[in-house]
């Protein structure tokens, strides 16, 4: 049987994103968006168990097996650095893991667009990364944090689970904590930042009505935040952050989103022509029309003010992007056409029969 540090060479070299260890079945890699089975015979519990505890500590054993779920992160030298979570499948334990470059890579490398680097500028306000699951908001997030540490004087704070790219300190002092290494949990650490002098905080997800009760204050009170969520677009982002409030609040949350809110980016990675992926991104940068939408929710009517916003303020839909990326040759318009929200305008915009 090969050591879990064999299969993670072969992730590395395949450059795939993820691996899937469980039992009555092979290892499977994710090249490309979809799952491929490494040439081996189907592993058994005691093999899938051995392989998933290989990078483990005494203290994360004992942890998984009460708890029987556990996220992590490690590194491998001369490899990559890896975010796993393990959890029970069948009564029998399997893991997803999942590549971290060491290095951090630069927006431009990215696709990241340029009027996504301006909001970084921003002294204060609550800048939102969304997508679904493998879309790559943990990378963009890295990149952009490490704009800030390479050009301003900031003490920039992350809460995380767990802790995935690593930033050394540039011009910024940085302090990264993992939920359960540093911290207790993500309420405990939300509650006490505020002491901890911060300009820039990062909270690695919004999952609840407590988590984002508290990037809006903390946002309000002066602060930089970034957070991710998994929504599907600007508007849906909106709504989502709304709709978790009791309805007798929902008046004060558009208010103080309207005020707050700096930039929401979300994000899909498409299948590239010739092999790899690409970023598609959707940038909503609320101007005074758009506040205002907000307050008097208005929300449906964003969509459309982003659609002529992209030469006042580097706005963009999902479907602009989209084309965008058709006319450069980097995805196939079918591979673009799946993913719109409005396939005949993005034939248009693509100029497509």
């Amino acid at each position: 049987m090969p050591k879990l540090r064999e299969l993670l060479q072969v992730m590395i070299e395949r450059r795939a994103s993820d691996l899937h260890i469980g039992s009555g079945s092979p290892p499977q890699i994710r090249v490309d968006g979809e799952l491929v089975a490494l040439e081996s015979p189907p592993l058994t519990p005691e093999e899938s168990k051995n392989l998933c505890y290989e990078f483990l500590t005494p203290e994360q054993v004992k942890r998984f097996e009460a708890e029987m779920e556990l996220d992590t992160s490690f590194s491998v030298g001369g490899v990559s650095r890896f975010r796993a979570n393990l959890y029970r499948n069948k009564e029998a334990i399997a893991g997803a893991f999942r590549a971290i470059p060491f290095g951090i890579p630069p927006p431009d490398r990215l696709g990241i667009p340029a009027a996504a680097l301006e909001l970084v500028k921003k002294p204060q306000g609550l800048i939102l990364v969304t997508g679904p699951t493998g879309s790559g908001k943990s990378t963009t997030l890295a990149s952009l944090l490490d704009q800030i540490n390479s050009t301003r004087h900031a003490h920039i704070v992350t809460v995380e689970d767990p802790i995935e790219f690593t930033h050394d300190p540039k011009k910024s002092f940085i302090s990264q904590r993992e939920v359960g290494q540093d911290t207790k949990n993500f309420s405990e650490a939300l509650k006490h930042v505020l002491r901890q002098d911060p300009n820039v905080i990062l909270i690695g997800e919004l999952w609840d009505l407590e988590s984002i009760a508290a990037a809006l204050t903390i946002a309000e009170t002066g602060h930089l935040v970034f957070a991710t969520l998994h929504t599907n677009g600007a508007v849906q982002t909106v709504n989502r952050i709304i709709d978790v409030f009791p309805p007798h609040q929902q008046a004060q949350i558009r208010t103080q989103l309207s005020f707050i809110l700096e930039g929401v980016l979300s994000q899909l990675l498409i299948p590239k022509v010739g092999g790899g992926r690409v970023l598609a991104t959707e940038i909503l940068i609320p101007n005074l029309a758009i506040r205002n939408l907000i307050r008097e929710n208005k929300v449906q009517q964003i969509q459309s003010m982003m659609q002529t916003g992209q030469q006042e303020s580097g706005m963009l839909t999902m479907d602009q992007s989209l084309a965008s990326l058709v006319q450069k040759k980097l995805i196939s318009p079918e591979n673009a056409l799946a993913r719109a929200s409005d396939p005949a305008q993005l034939k248009r915009l693509c100029q497509l029969s």
